[in-house]
C-alpha cells in the first residue's frame, strides 16, 4: 500500500501547479532534534518559561542559560538530514514553489531550500531589544553573559517567536497567500496542533488543493484532512517520493 500511495503523491506533484510544503518538529528529529512537546520533548526536561517573552524580560539571567544549551549549544549544532535535501531538491526542479516551516532550527535552508516562510523564527539571528540592531548567532558572544548588543549595551533576544509573542504579520500574509492559491500541500512531521499555523493545510483543502501527508504516527490531519497518508520516517518516505518524481 505505501508503495502505490507513494506513486501516487509523486503523479500529484509532477501536475500540481503550485505545490506547498509544511513541516513540523517530527522533520527535524532524524537530526537528533526532538520536539518540544509529547514523548520526549523538551518542555519534559526544560521549563518552556524561559520562552514567555514577559517571563524573559524580567528574568534574562534565568531565561538565558536554558536558551544557550537548547538552541545555541545543542540545535546550532545539528546538520540537515535526507528529509530536508529531498525538500531542497524538488524545490530547485521546480517541484515545490513555498515552504512553510513552523521549525526555528535554520535546517531547510542549510539544506538549499530558498522560498520559505519560518513561520515562528529562527535561531541564526538575534536582535537587540534597543537599538533594535540584528545580529548573526555565529557572531554571537557569551562574554558578557547575558550576551548584549555589541553598539549600545541593550539585551538580546533571539529572532524566534516567543510565548505572548504575535507571529510577524508579514510571514502571515505570505504563508496564507501561498496557502490559498496552492493546488497540492505536502504535510511534513507536523500534528496539527499548534495555531495559528496548523490551520494552513485546511485553507489548501478547503480551496480545493490536495493534502499529503508524511508522518511516522496519524496525526490531527490523518481522518479529516488527507487526501493521501505516508506512514513512516520523513527522511526514508522522502527519498522515495523524490526519486519517483524525478524517475530516479
Amino acid at each position: 500500500m505505501l508503495d502505490k500511495n507513494i506513486q501516487l503523491a509523486a503523479q500529484w506533484i509532477k501536475t500540481a501547479q503550485h505545490t506547498i510544503v509544511f513541516t513540523g518538529a517530527g522533520i527535524s528529529v532524524e537530526s537528533g532534534i526532538p520536539p518540544f512537546r509529547g514523548e520526549g520533548g523538551l518542555w519534559n526536561n526544560y521549563n518552556p518559561q524561559c520562552v514567555e517573552l514577559g517571563y524573559f524580560t524580567r528574568n534574562p539571567k534565568t531565561s538565558w542559560p536554558i536558551l544557550k544549551e537548547i538552541f545555541y549549544d545543542f540545535m546550532g549544532k545539528a546538520h540537515p538530514n535526507p528529509a530536508h535535501i529531498a525538500l531542497a531538491k524538488l524545490e530547485k526542479t521546480g517541484h515545490i514553489k513555498w515552504l512553510i516551516t513552523q521549525n526555528i532550527d535554520a535546517l531547510h535552508q542549510s539544506a538549499g531550500t530558498k522560498n520559505i516562510s519560518e513561520y515562528h523564527g529562527t535561531i541564526d539571528t538575534l536582535h537587540c531589544r534597543l537599538c533594535l540592531k540584528q545580529i548573526q548567532a555565529t557572531d554571537l558572544k557569551w562574554k558578557p553573559f547575558p550576551p548584549v548588543c555589541f553598539d549600545c549595551g541593550g539585551p538580546l533576544k533571539p529572532d524566534f517567536v516567543f510565548f505572548g509573542e504575535m507571529i510577524p504579520v508579514k510571514t502571515m500574509e505570505t504563508s496564507l497567500g501561498h496557502a490559498q492559491i496552492a493546488d497540492l500541500i505536502i504535510v511534513i512531521g507536523s500534528t496539527g496542533e499548534v495555531m495559528p499555523a496548523a490551520m494552513l493545510p485546511g485553507v489548501v483543502k478547503h480551496n480545493g488543493g490536495r493534502v499529503i501527508e508524511i508522518n511516522i504516527e496519524p496525526s490531527n490531519y490523518t481522518e479529516n484532512l488527507s487526501d493521501c497518508f505516508l506512514k513512516g520516517k520523513a527522511s526514508e518516505i522522502l527519498q522515495r517520493l523524490t526519486n519517483a518524481v524525478l524517475n530516479e
